[in-house]
């Protein structure tokens, strides 16, 4: 049989591919859960002391093999004119420290003065992460009123929505006082990325459900119910995503090329499978809750609400493929990618590789270790390369980029900058803001082509090249790491007009796991954490992966 090769970073890299990823077994939040099944590990909730206005903490311990991690969660009394998603707020319905151990009441007294306060307070080395969240403007307060009465709030409204909270903002790595990346890695929990931020919101899961059911309770105490298991799990967490995450694809490239090979190999081994018809049965039963969860995907964006329609063609024409498709040809799987690579949109096309690795456990998941990257050593340029054959990289891998007209006014419309208030990545018309001074390195394309330009009349090694022109040392890395990183560079021009900064938010949080994207502007996006996961009583007797697609009503 034919081994399949990975799909060329051109194709893969672009923008608006990237925009239409989907989760898949890969995505964090499923590699954290299939590791907390596997090895058993235990929850508590040790402290739950919320008064009758809702203020108060709680505290949600997890145990796994050698080491206990604490979510401690601070509920507040919210005012509504107070309640903002925006990053300049200064209170938030909740407020959240994951804690490296089990707190005593020392350290919650203490973290009780500064993480209400987020970037105004600090923390420390035993906190791994710090946290926010709003209610739902729409659900909270019917929530708590039918319950209250004795009633479970109407299944379809609750499924539109799809959370009770949303977090707007989960900060690890360093972030105000809070223990450093590098310090954790060694710990076999941490190895895939991003693992102390999935943790931290499937805590903050837990906890919203049990406020939303003590609230209920408060308000009426002989007729509040709780909510009623099918309708709970259908709930996850919300999160306001906005524009500081863009840049997170182009500061991280090797980090970016793991994620996005780890993928990229697991569809090429599952392409060259010489048969499908061990895993058909199960790709189809999958299609169809696929199928079922994507009906509650709503969008009022307009970009989106294309993608949506869209998405809901490729889906009738994948119906009437499947019917007629015989899985028991040679590379079926092969075959079936092929037919949707001709026919369906990049969103369709997505979804189906993303459905192509739900039954091949066995082949994707010890992915997952993969994913992530040692960033702590800068990359060395080589200093030694002839700068003929520098430019030739250039040549080869970012021919695309020396075809955009850079002295065309749209091919540099915008401008990256950090602001002042928040020191948080911003994006602006170039024309209209004097801000080039303060420009910061993410339009890799543009550098490496201006890099190009004076390679031209230089004839010398890299080292000579960048001391005559030190201003193209990141484009001088960057090339060289693309050549031995395929998937490390964003195939796109990131400073274009018609740039949407929502397809790097996208491509990030699909690696997440989330679900439901919902844009609200081209700059910020809505999604959905753990919808329809167990919650942390449920996982030692609930499936850890079958809960992506499930629709519960």
């Amino acid at each position: 049989m034919t081994r399949i090769p990975l799909r060329p970073p051109e194709q893969v890299m672009t923008l608006s591919r990237l925009g239409s990823l989907h989760q898949c077994r890969l995505s964090f939040m499923r590699q954290l859960l299939r590791r907390m099944k596997q090895e058993n590990w235990s929850f508590t909730r040790p402290h739950f002391d919320i008064n009758t206005s809702g203020e108060g903490f709680a505290v949600y311990t997890s145990q796994g093999p050698t080491r206990a991690y604490s979510l401690i969660a601070f509920a507040h009394d919210l005012p509504d004119d107070m309640r903002s998603d925006r990053v300049i707020a200064t209170a938030w319905d909740a407020t959240f420290a994951l804690f490296d151990g089990t707190p005593n009441l020392a350290d919650i007294e203490r973290l009780r003065a500064n993480v209400p306060l987020q970037e105004a307070g600090r923390v420390s080395e035993t906190e791994l992460s710090i946290s926010r969240a709003n209610r739902s403007a729409r659900l909270w307060n019917a929530t708590v009123e039918t319950l209250a009465k004795g009633q479970q709030p109407d299944a379809d409204v609750l499924a539109n929505v799809g959370y009770l909270m949303r977090t707007t903002a989960v900060y690890g790595s360093g972030k105000f006082g809070a223990a450093d990346r590098a310090s954790l890695e060694e710990r076999p929990e941490f190895s895939p990325p991003f693992q102390v931020e999935m943790l931290s919101v499937y805590l903050i899961r837990a906890f919203v459900a049990d406020l939303v059911e003590h609230m209920a309770k408060v308000r009426s105490p002989n007729s509040a119910v709780p909510l009623a298991p099918g309708l709970r799990r259908g709930l996850g967490i919300g999160n306001s995503t906005g524009l500081g995450m863009a840049p997170f694809l182009l500061n991280h490239p090797r980090l970016l090329n793991n994620w996005i090979s780890a993928r990229e190999r697991a569809l090429a081994t599952i392409r060259s499978l010489a048969s499908a018809d061990s895993t058909a049965h199960a790709f189809l039963s999958t299609y169809l809750h696929a199928k079922q969860s994507i009906g509650l995907w709503h969008s009022e964006h307009p970009l989106q609400k294309a993608k949506l329609k869209q998405l809901a063609a490729d889906i009738q024409m994948l119906d009437a493929r499947l019917e007629s498709f015989d899985f028991t040809q040679p590379q079926a799987w092969n075959a079936l990618y092929l037919w949707a690579e001709n026919t369906l949109s990049e969103e369709g096309q997505e979804l189906l590789v993303s459905l192509m690795l739900e039954p091949h456990a066995d082949l994707v998941d010890s992915l997952g270790p993969q994913m992530q990257a040692d960033e702590s050593t800068l990359f060395m340029i080589d200093g030694a390369m002839p700068a003929e054959t520098l430019s030739a990289l250039i040549c080869t891998h970012y021919d695309w980029a020396l075809q955009i007209d850079w002295t065309a006014p749209q091919a540099i419309a915008r401008l990256w900058y950090v602001s002042e208030e928040k020191l948080e990545p911003r994006l602006c018309e170039r024309a209209n803001e004097p801000l080039e001074d303060y420009e910061q390195p993410l339009a890799p394309a543009r550098d490496i082509c201006r890099m190009f330009g004076d390679l031209h009349t230089f004839a010398g090694n890299t080292a000579a090249f960048l001391q005559a022109h030190p201003e193209h040392r990141s484009a001088a890395r960057r090339v060289q790491m693309r050549a031995l990183f395929p998937y490390s560079e964003v195939c796109d021009n990131t400073i274009d007009a018609k740039m949407l900064p929502i397809d790097m938010l996208r491509a990030k949080l699909s690696f997440f796991g989330a679900t439901n994207f919902d844009p609200r502007s081209d700059r910020w996006v809505r999604i959905n954490m753990f919808r329809g996961a167990p919650y942390p009583s449920e996982l030692s007797q609930q499936n850890s992966d079958d809960w992506v697609y499930g629709v519960v009503k």
